[in-house]
């Protein structure tokens, strides 16, 4: 059984063409959040209540969650479910996820993350579009290379399941593809950030958080195979502890 989740939403085109992809090859279960979540990370509803209620768009059967990537998954698992998947798959996402940035923040990847820490094997999967069409319900764009990549690679997941150390992939794939994959690390930005101040009709200041993509991408990273046309594929690991050594003189040179 595959579970099937999404930051984008119950509506988005990206969901439609996983499920589509998916369900040759596993019984799918899609549970995904109403609204439109990117970008809330690994955020999730311990404040709240969280309810869902089941639909059917175009065919598909779908557990429509009020509530972030993180609580679908949860909820999915634990309630709808009721058991663990064989594997969770989160997108298709309408947008690119590249960079350290992404790990911390995009819905997708931490909604895979979330999985992987429940024990099921995970596959995060986003598609290289242009910004206007990324958050657009009825965009066009031509899912086929994203959904021959999805089959393939959760095939090889089910059958043979993750290396150690690996609790998650995450796959990026482009515009133009150039028919070959590059398995690659995480670079370490994507973006310059950037704060724009406004004035409202009241001429009261708000701002805009955004950011220009850098234009420097070392090679091996998943930004560098994106823009050369391969599919993006990295290993992403729970375990986020760096070098302990590293500070272990601390422990010696400690004091109140």
């Amino acid at each position: 059984m595959i579970l099937l989740t999404n930051d984008d939403g119950i509506y988005s085109q990206g969901l439609s063409a996983a499920y589509s992809a998916l369900c040759e090859i596993d019984e799918v279960v899609v549970v995904a959040p109403i609204t439109q979540m990117s970008g809330v990370g690994r955020s999730i509803s311990i404040m709240r209540p969280v309810r869902f209620f089941e639909l059917e768009i175009d065919g598909m059967r779908v557990y429509a969650i009020d509530g972030t990537p993180t609580d679908a998954v949860i909820i999915g698992i634990y309630e709808i479910i009721k058991k663990l998947p064989d594997l969770t798959v989160c997108g298709i996402n309408l947008g690119e996820n590249l960079s350290t940035e992404a790990v911390t923040t995009s819905g997708t990847v931490c909604a895979a993350l979330e999985s992987a820490t429940q024990g099921s094997k995970a596959i995060a999967i986003s598609v290289e579009m242009h910004e206007l069409l990324k958050f657009e319900l009825s965009c066009e764009y031509d899912f086929g290379n994203a959904k021959r990549v999805l089959k393939w690679i959760a095939r090889k997941v089910l059958d043979k399941g993750l290396p150690e150390g690996v609790d998650v992939v995450n796959v990026n794939v482009p515009r133009n593809f150039n028919g070959k994959i590059a398995i690659t690390r995480l670079a370490k930005k994507m973006y310059q950030t950037k704060v724009e101040k406004r004035l409202d009709p009241r001429g009261r200041e708000y701002y805009w958080i955004h950011g220009v993509e850098v234009e420097s991408a070392e090679p091996g990273t998943d930004i560098h195979a994106l823009r050369n046309g391969y599919v993006s594929i990295t290993p992403i690991s729970l375990n986020a502890t760096s070098d302990c050594e590293a500070l272990r003189c601390w422990e010696d040179e400690w004091k109140i």
